[in-house]
């Protein structure tokens, strides 16, 4: 099961409403995928600065933490969203604080970016956006996810979206049959993983593929070859929205695209409240081929 959707602006007007359209979309793909959800929202960029999103307990004392780890430095810019900080910090800062929230075993930094914060959580995934304060959040482009534990534990840890590389990030519907090799591989190429899941997998290859200089079209081209299994991929990067079905394509997913943005949904039905979806062009991504949007 589980359930994908991804929204592109391409006009900037419609930005501050990035959150709520996608907190609709997400909503909708609720039975496909009850037992957690998650996403990526790309927003504004602080100059010379990273933003880092921390997950902690949910009774987290995050005030605490922020003054630990001011100390020293200059104030720290922070939102709460529940069990989530996000931090943005000095690019010059970043490693040391890192550092410092990873000696904390109750924290883990799940994600980095100039743009990008994730957010993802067990529960029904209307709950879960409701908890984060999706329908608030403002935006060029954003991804989630619905999961349904078909084959693993209800956990956060399992919970897409999956990031490996800064402002990069991916959902995925189906599964993977190499992703143990593969992650063998890609940790001697230096990444690392913090879950078992195969999805995360796909994330450190097109991470290492773009690390490598590849663009996110050559990299999602190369994985048809490098990926063995059934998927569907939505991808974000810090200017970039990409689709890729795998070369049998039987997962469902359907695309509709306007003037103003693109849309993508599991099923149709996640897209029909977007706003002039009655003269969208709608059509099912073809097997095997890349579709790319980039900001401009």
């Amino acid at each position: 099961m589980c359930g994908i959707v991804g929204l592109f602006l391409k006009d900037s007007a419609l930005e501050r409403e990035l959150g709520a359209l996608l907190a609709g979309m997400l909503g909708t793909m609720r039975d496909r995928g009850p037992d957690s959800a998650g996403f990526a929202v790309y927003g504004a960029a602080a100059p010379g600065a990273i933003k880092l999103t921390v997950r902690g307990p949910r009774d987290c004392d995050f005030a605490a933490l922020v003054r630990r780890l001011e100390a020293g430095r200059t104030p720290l810019p922070h939102v709460v969203y529940d069990t989530h900080l996000v931090l943005t910090v000095r690019s010059a800062d970043e490693a040391a604080i890192r550092a410092e929230v990873a000696a904390m075993s109750e924290l883990t930094v799940i994600g980095s970016g100039r743009r990008m914060a994730i957010f993802k959580e067990v529960g029904r995934p209307d709950k879960v956006a409701e908890r984060f304060g999706l329908d608030g959040m403002a935006g060029s482009h954003a991804i989630g996810h619905t999961r349904m534990a078909t084959e693993s534990a209800v956990t956060t840890d399992g919970a897409h979206p999956f990031t490996t590389g800064p402002d990069q990030c991916l959902v995925h519907n189906g599964s993977l049959s190499n992703h143990n090799a593969l992650r063998r591989e890609l940790i001697r190429h230096g990444l690392s993983f913090q879950t078992e899941n195969d999805t995360e997998v796909a994330a450190g290859y097109m991470s290492w593929r773009m690390r490598e200089g590849a663009s996110l079209e050559q990299t999602l081209n190369a994985s048809l070859t490098a990926l063995d299994g059934f998927y569907t991929f939505v991808v974000g990067t810090e200017t970039g929205f990409g689709v890729l079905r795998d070369p049998i394509a039987c997962k469902p997913a359907v695309m509709a695209e306007t003037d103003r943005w693109v849309a993508f949904g599991t099923e149709y039905r996640a897209l029909v409240d977007l706003p002039g979806i009655d003269i969208a062009r709608v059509w099912e991504p073809t097997p095997a081929k890349a579709y790319l949007w980039e900001l401009r």
